[in-house]
């Protein structure tokens, strides 16, 4: 189990701040949601707590321990990352892609063992992806390829999950399987989960504390009936409800 925490960060992009001196934390067994409209800064966090973009200022902690300091493979051990537009070997075949999610586990020149397969084809399983086990990643629809990611990562076996919209092109019910799934391993695992989500519905529905996020800070954070509210709406979107 590990704690995920931010203190006073701040991203920025060529010199322009989209993160502003935020701190929050995610622990074990919590499953916490960034929302806000696009352009806000929910997924320059999660590729800030991925290690793709590294902080203007302030501190990014597993467990009290920089980020920067852990060895890429160990960060692979303990976080898995589901990325808006994952990049997938398109000639590799599903099984392929999903097994790869054993490779931080794995000692140099070491094969995958039966137990690596077990975690690979359980993983497949709970992403209703098993059928497509044979397929080439190339040969996939948006939603498919999603899936396998989220596969993937579950193969990883994290300690913390980052998701930046998990849900994007999935249809109704493969939307709320898969957030099933999240919610009930953050549950059953004590996984540290930060989702960044659009759908305020299925936001509402699943997170147990939401952030809102609004020019780079934190306008509203809280349990849900606390941050959706008709004023946050309007101070945020822009729009009535």
């Amino acid at each position: 189990m590990i704690t995920l925490e931010l203190k006073n960060l701040s991203l920025s992009y060529d010199h322009h701040l989209v993160v502003k001196n935020m701190s929050f934390r995610v622990v074990p067994g919590e499953l916490v949601g960034l929302i806000g409209p696009n352009g806000c800064g929910k997924t320059s966090i999660i590729k800030a707590l991925s290690r793709i973009i590294h902080p203007a200022s302030g501190e990014i902690l597993l467990d009290g321990k920089e980020i920067s300091r852990i060895p890429r493979g160990e960060l692979a051990r303990l976080v898995g990352v589901v990325p808006q537009n994952p990049s997938l070997p398109a000639t590799f075949t599903v099984f392929e892609v999903v097994l790869l999610g054993r490779n931080p586990h794995l000692g140099l020149m070491r094969s995958e063992g039966a137990r690596d397969l077990a975690i690979a084809g359980w993983a497949m399983e709970r992403t209703a992806t098993g059928e497509l086990a044979d397929r080439r990643m190339g040969e996939l629809s948006g939603g498919e390829r999603q899936r396998v990611t989220i596969a993937r990562v579950l193969t990883q076996e994290p300690k913390a999950i980052l998701l930046d919209e998990p849900t994007a092109n999935l249809d109704i019910s493969h939307q709320v399987g898969i957030l099933d799934l999240i919610k009930k391993l953050c549950l059953e695992k004590k996984l540290a989960v930060l989702v960044a989500l659009h759908d305020l519905n299925l936001a509402a529905q699943y997170c147990d504390r939401l952030l809102l996020i609004k020019d780079g800070q934190i306008h509203a954070e809280g349990t849900p009936s606390e941050v959706i509210t008709p004023k946050n709406i309007e101070e945020v979107y822009g729009v009535e409800s």
